[in-house]
């Protein structure tokens, strides 16, 4: 067996649901590896999607299912302008037509074939360049653009026009789009006219937008990070493997801060007792 882990956890839970805790594959992969005989619990095959696993019991992945996860691809692109992220419309040409053998610095574990669909994880609109995640990777996907992601991403913005302190305190605590407020985010000038910005959130074309909103004109839009994933010195146009080590640290930072619970009932004042 590939995979090996023993359940820790204090309550029963669903087999599916842990192995995507786990990061070891998405609740529907794990369906689909159930499903064809391929994870057992306690050295006992699996047949049921609704299995439950308690304190105690092994899961294990045999080689087969360890193997076909592993052939799933994540690349790490520069995507240059020109390019859309999403589904292309008439004439635009799609990022993920730039994941081929000869756009590739490195290694990979596996090459995208032609029935690969890489999704984009966050949108990078076709004016603006910079880092972009294409994968096949369905927990690597919730941990980037799911809607509990803690993860940043960070821009460097040239812009033409006057950058007061008024309008970058709009940009940092203040803005709508759509009717909605944006969250808070960290906007830091540099030299040039250019501003770095930290989001949490990536509503479309939201930067150009916030910009447009405080009388800037954005000139040039580069991507350099995504969580604690850097571009660094990947080439525009190329493309490299995301690391097993690198995709651990995405979705170890995506998750949300546990509260620690409170001990013992809340101390009710009035009646001088815990309730």
């Amino acid at each position: 067996m590939s995979w090996t882990k023993t359940y820790n956890g204090a309550e029963s839970i669903r087999l599916n649901k842990w192995l995507a805790q786990e990061g070891v594959c998405s609740r529907r992969e794990a369906e689909g590896l159930i499903a064809r005989g391929q994870i057992q619990i306690d050295g006992k095959q699996i047949a049921e999607p609704g299995q439950k696993i308690s304190k105690g019991e092994t899961v294990a992945l045999n080689e087969s299912a360890t193997a076909d996860l592993g052939a799933q691809v994540t690349a790490v692109l520069h995507k240059p302008v020109g390019y859309v992220s999403a589904q292309p419309e008439g004439s635009q040409v799609p990022a993920a037509r730039l994941v081929t053998k000869a756009n590739l610095l490195g290694k990979t574990p596996s090459m995208p074939t032609a029935t690969t669909s890489l999704a984009p994880l966050g949108r990078l609109d076709q004016d603006s360049r910079g880092l972009l995640l294409l994968s096949e990777d369905g927990v690597l996907a919730k941990a980037v653009i799911g809607p509990d992601s803690r993860l940043d991403k960070e821009y460097l913005v040239r812009v033409r026009g006057e950058i007061t302190q008024a309008k970058l305190k709009k940009l940092r605590h203040g803005l709508e789009l759509d009717g909605r407020k944006l969250r808070p985010a960290k906007i830091t000038p540099l030299k040039g006219g250019v501003l770095r910005f930290n989001l949490v959130e990536g509503r479309k074309r939201q930067i150009r937008r916030m910009c447009q909103l405080v009388d800037l004109h954005v000139l040039d839009l580069l991507r350099t990070r995504i969580g604690p994933l850097s571009i660094g010195s990947l080439p525009e146009g190329k493309w490299r493997a995301l690391t097993d080590a690198e995709r651990k640290a995405l979705i170890a930072g995506a998750r949300p801060v546990e509260k620690p619970k409170p001990k013992g009932k809340p101390f009710d004042h009035k009646r001088g007792r815990r309730s």
